[in-house]
């Protein structure tokens, strides 16, 4: 549901305390009246995965705990939906929301997208424009939290990848992305900080401050080569350099004919002595002059821009992704400029998440109970059976010397 207004909270807890919501989502069964179902990949060969409501296997209320779920295998999945534009300028924003993995994707992506406002989101898909990209991804081994923004048109991933945190099957993670005025980042994933830094420092959004200077060049004489070889060493006199030897012991066999078969010569066997290539010990060059760089200089296309955290048309939010084997729950959506909003929306994660656990901590004892019951039982039918055998051989065994008696 979207809310533009937190009146309500406002009577409750002070005009203070919270701050607008631009939009939010738990779920329910009028989820389709606001949001698009994309046809960006619908053809004759393939078709878009569908959505649909779930809970999951582990939940703490059927119905409050319904998300939207990826429900089919090998598909690509986009929804989306749409809201008041709304501009960031001088505020905090808060983009938060749950993603639980039913099953081990093998391939796929669980992020969100917030972009700016679009005419059409049934084309909604890869190549729409966005504003920030975020959540976790994962392609086998190859795993992390997405956090991309872009800026004049460009998306910029982050320098190096924040870490994945979508591990455990049935368990519900929370994602929140906290961008400041100030151009700092923090992002949390179920309610622990795995990153906080600058737009500025840790993606390429602006040129360089400084560059090598192109007109600096390396002075003659310049020595860069570090080690060399020792001209006081030479090879051992008994150095083998040979790797393969002529064999002594061979004799040319006595069908040779030299006429016919050409000279014999003896074959070549493994060196045994033989030690390698001889190359000097390297010393230190007494003439290295060190690694010679050139001096940094203002870049001239360097200029800075106080605003990157900004985007003034911020109008749809949406899931775009693909997936292997499918089964993941979205839900709890929230864009915010208030933490109060954000921590309320985390409170119904956290009450989800411990049942969760409960549940299949709950589920894991059973199946151990069923396998120790299975593993008794097993083991109980093998000592029937060995019983029994040893029964009809003593009862074979009896007959048989009584049958010898009869016959004697």
């Amino acid at each position: 549901m979207v809310r533009t207004s937190c009146l309500w909270y406002v009577l409750l807890l002070g005009e203070t305390a919270w701050g607008k919501v631009y939009f939010s989502e738990t779920f329910d069964d009028s989820w389709a009246n606001r949001w698009t179902l994309s046809t960006w990949k619908d053809s004759e060969k393939e078709k878009m995965g569908k959505w649909v409501l779930s809970s999951g296997r582990f939940f703490a209320d059927s119905l409050e705990d319904r998300g939207l779920q990826t429900a089919e295998i090998m598909k690509f999945y986009g929804v989306s939906a749409a809201f008041e534009p709304f501009s960031n300028e001088g505020k905090e924003l808060f983009i938060q929301y749950q993603a639980k993995y039913e099953k081990d994707l093998g391939c796929g992506g669980g992020y969100l997208k917030v972009g700016p406002k679009q005419e059409d989101l049934t084309s909604f898909g890869e190549p729409t424009p966005y504003h920030i990209m975020f959540g976790p991804d994962q392609c086998n081994a190859d795993k992390r939290t997405h956090l991309i923004f872009s800026y004049r048109g460009k998306n910029y991933l982050k320098k190096s990848e924040l870490p994945y945190k979508q591990e455990g099957e049935g368990v519900s993670h929370l994602y929140r992305l906290h961008l400041k005025p100030d151009n700092s980042v923090r992002v949390e994933v179920d309610g622990e900080q795995i990153y906080e830094g600058s737009l500025k420092d840790d993606w390429d959004m602006l040129p360089a401050k400084e560059i090598a200077d192109p007109k600096d060049k390396k002075p003659e004489g310049w020595v860069d080569q570090e080690k060399i070889p020792d001209p006081s060493d030479a090879k051992p006199k008994d150095w083998a350099t040979e790797a393969k030897i002529v064999d002594s012991a061979a004799k040319k066999p006595e069908e040779w004919d030299d006429d016919e078969d050409g000279e014999w010569e003896p074959p070549k066997i493994d060196n045994p002595a033989f030690k390698g290539e001889w190359s000097p010990r390297m010393i230190a060059n007494p003439a290295y002059s060190g690694k010679w760089i050139a001096r940094m200089i203002p870049n001239p296309d360097f200029v800075d821009n106080p605003d990157l955290y900004k985007y003034d048309n911020i109008g749809y939010v949406g899931f775009d992704v693909w997936q292997v084997k499918g089964g993941t729950i979205f839900d709890n959506i929230i864009l915010t400029d208030s933490a109060a909003e954000a921590d309320e929306f985390a409170k119904k994660w956290k009450v989800l998440r411990e049942e969760e656990k409960a549940q299949i901590a709950k589920a894991e004892a059973a199946q151990q109970e069923a396998f120790e019951k299975a593993k008794a039982a097993r083991a109980a039918r093998a000592k029937a059976e060995e019983e029994s055998g040893k029964k009809a051989s003593r009862k074979a065994s009896k007959a048989e010397a009584k049958s010898a008696s009869e016959e004697l």
